[in-house]
């Protein structure tokens, strides 16, 4: 194994034990705070410094990379993670509920900027390792790393859902960070000082992108986010354990199930546009058609329980179909993005675009709370509708002629 392919196993091996602690601290927060009879609003406010942050960090964590290099935001992400666990692990019963939210919300902003420096380190890595100018190798790997981070965010959910059951909130809490701690001591030494460190300085008035095609994806990818979390970061779970009746485990579980289909779906997204028509490439198109697809699956959803259809079969269908086009979706929006950048700009235009993922997030988790709160459930779907709606009609304004290139790429992933 050559230094740069040991260095990337290094990097994506630490970014996945992050990924476990990340998915299973979000299950834990939630189950924990739903059983101690916190409002949907509540634990929504517990969520939003987490994707705040995630914004602030999305920008500025290529900007740090760049100068200083991958290790230093790497490892900063895991000390961040492990600092956050060991906060929320020191969370008093005895505390009134206004400290207890200000508190947890203060831990999640640690975790939140750690989780987008370890991300961003992770993808960064690998231009390290693909050889220039083999788009659609990196088109392969990207594709790859994402959907393996997504599956072991499932797991993470499940591990998060046992190990309450198991430990408890503060045992879990202290268990995850010992074994970060471990992952941490694993690479601390291995990886060079220098990885990923541009070799001139990059100026921060290029942060933001000067590209319509970007800003463009970049609107859309908000909204598209939004949809999603605008129903499962409260509404979903809180609907599983307290209409549904399920046990955490259960909730836990079929978490990590979804999170791991919706990881193998993303990893084979390049195989199943070439099967449904599209090799001759991704174009803007590609974003509407499956867009417009998306906005189907919420509304009908909402009309089926709203008809009281049974909930319970109703709604896993519903997921499933949901989480093979959101797949789709998603990973159209990450190969467009490349496709609309040049080689210069390429880290800076990730990072801006990434930093509006984390914004639909963010506006995703609080309406989440609040719709949930005053409209239920069935609201909380016709919303995602909405913002499906909103993200089909903002890739309209996507060019085509960039796109043409990635019939290119697709090609090349065969290889």
């Amino acid at each position: 194994m050559n230094n740069a392919l040991r260095n990337y196993a290094l990097v994506t091996g630490a970014y996945w034990g992050f990924t476990l602690t990340d998915g299973a601290l979000r299950m834990l927060v939630l189950l924990h705070f739903d059983r101690l009879g916190y409002s949907a609003v509540e634990i929504a406010f517990l969520f939003l410094f987490y994707e705040f942050f995630g914004i602030v960090t999305n920008l500025l964590g290529g900007w740090i990379a760049a100068r200083a290099g991958l290790k230093v935001t790497l490892y900063g992400g895991l000390l961040l993670q492990i600092g956050s666990l060991i906060m929320l692990a020191l969370l008093q019963p005895a505390w009134s509920r206004l400290m207890s939210v200000c508190y947890v919300m203060s831990a999640q902003a640690l975790s939140g900027i750690a989780k987008d420096l370890t991300k961003m380190s992770a993808k960064t890595a690998i231009k390290v390792v693909v050889p220039e100018g083999a788009e659609g190798a990196l088109f392969k790997w990207v594709a790859r790393l994402t959907g393996s981070k997504n599956a072991l965010k499932g797991a993470g959910y499940f591990m998060g859902g046992a190990l309450l059951g198991a430990l408890g909130f503060t045992g879990s809490l202290i268990a995850m960070a010992v074994g970060l701690l471990a992952v941490l001591l694993a690479t601390v030494f291995a990886l060079p000082r220098g990885m990923g460190k541009a070799k001139t300085k990059i100026k921060f008035s290029h942060l933001f992108s000067k590209s319509s095609a970007v800003n463009w994806l970049s609107a859309a990818r908000l909204f598209l986010f939004a949809s999603r979390d605008v129903w499962f970061v409260v509404g979903l779970p809180v609907f599983l354990y307290s209409v549904l009746h399920w046990s955490f485990w259960q909730v836990g579980a079929f978490a990590s199930a979804w999170f791991i289909g919706y990881g193998f779906v993303q990893a084979l997204v390049p195989e199943i546009l070439r099967l449904v028509g599209a090799r001759e490439g991704v174009t803007g198109d590609t974003a509407r058609l499956w867009a417009f697809v998306l906005v189907e699956i919420p509304i009908c959803l909402a009309l089926a329980l709203g008809l009281n259809v049974s909930p319970g079969p109703a709604l896993m269908i519903g997921l499933a179909v949901f989480m093979v086009v959101f797949a789709i979706n998603s990973s159209v929006h990450s190969y467009l993005i490349l496709a609309y950048s040049g080689e210069d700009e390429v880290a800076v235009n990730v990072g801006f675009y990434y930093m509006a993922n984390a914004g639909g997030r963010l506006l995703g988790t609080l309406l989440s709370g609040l719709i949930f709160e005053f409209y239920g459930f069935i609201g909380c779907l016709l919303a995602s509708g909405i913002m499906v709606l909103a993200a089909s009609l903002l890739s309209f304004n996507l060019p085509r002629a960039q796109g043409v290139q990635l019939t290119v790429k697709l090609k090349e992933a065969d290889a």
